[in-house]
């Protein structure tokens, strides 16, 4: 709980997050437009909040890969597993990052190959975590991601994140980066590691043959990328039909400095029991989050 108070203190700070946004992990959390923080109810929570390692299947465990629309091909790979009270993940990130003191952000048409954009670096980050919970009460549950991150050293690094759960309404809360780990790359300092802080609602009702689960997500702090500052607002929704297959969408709006907007749609389906395909695709003028994902989902 001191951890936690902690981190709602620095909710009150106003401050600059990262080149590496939420939404760079998670093919459900992308196809809903990166409203998940009050959702993570599959193996991705060990990335979107750690406090939703509690809520969701007894075993879930995903593999995926996605590639951002950039000038520098950006891409994430993870590998995810999860239990109720323990999860272990995975990532390894090619990231861009903003210009040195800020610069010039980049131009969304400045996109062509041999461009002065498409010289910018990209970085590879590698990043292992260990994520535990602990429910309070029948309604509370909060819990933390240790995890090792390393460029050209190694550092430690925690994500801190809640949720309350009541019936099937759900507030999500999550700080990552709270250490801060001073990292460089090819002897570069990185900004991908400044804290950043996320708030989120949804309703999950009981499964049935329809279930409709919808989510709300908002950034509380703000992320310079190469393509100028983000702070995201995002709605998404997701249809599951007969818990086989699930159909996605979601718009986020930049709610700093120039307006930009992103549509996202995704679909999930079994591929026999308990396994399941993933797939996103996210379009729009918000160059910082276009993409596509695909990944293997296990749930039991």
């Amino acid at each position: 709980m001191r951890m936690l108070a902690c981190a709602t203190i620095f909710c009150a700070i106003p401050s600059l997050a990262s080149a590496q946004l939420f939404e760079t992990i998670g093919i459900r959390a992308q196809g809903m437009a990166g409203a998940f923080v009050a959702v993570a109810d599959d193996s991705s929570a060990t990335w979107w909040n750690p406090a939703g390692l509690a809520s969701g299947a007894f075993f879930s465990g995903i593999v995926e890969r996605g590639d951002a629309r950039s000038p520098h091909d950006d891409s994430a790979f993870g590998v995810s597993f999860v239990v109720p009270s323990l999860g272990l993940s995975y990532y390894r990130l090619r990231i861009s990052e903003p210009l040195p003191g800020g610069g010039t952000p980049v131009s969304p048409v400045a996109l062509e190959p041999g461009s002065a954009a498409a010289r910018l670096p990209t970085f590879v980050v590698d990043q292992l975590g260990a994520t535990f919970g602990q429910s309070i009460g029948d309604h509370l549950v909060v819990a933390s991601t240790l995890r090792l991150v390393r460029a050209d050293q190694t550092r430690g690094d925690i994500d801190l994140g809640a949720m309350v759960r009541i019936g099937g309404a759900r507030i999500g809360f999550v700080v990552k980066h709270l250490h801060e780990p001073d990292l460089t790359a090819d002897g570069m300092q990185l900004a991908s590691f400044d804290r950043q802080v996320r708030v989120g609602a949804a309703y999950l009702p009981h499964p049935g043959m329809l279930t409709l689960n919808a989510a709300l997500d908002a950034d509380l702090t703000i992320t310079p990328t190469v393509f100028g500052n983000a702070r995201h607002l995002a709605g998404g929704a997701e249809l599951w039909i007969d818990r086989r297959l699930a159909l996605r969408g979601g718009v986020s709006v930049n709610t700093v400095d120039d307006l930009r907007r992103s549509f996202s749609a995704g679909a999930s389906a079994a591929i026999q029991k308990a396994f399941f395909l993933d797939a996103q695709l996210t379009r729009g003028d918000d160059p910082a989050k276009e993409g596509w994902g695909l990944g293997l989902r296990v749930t039991f």
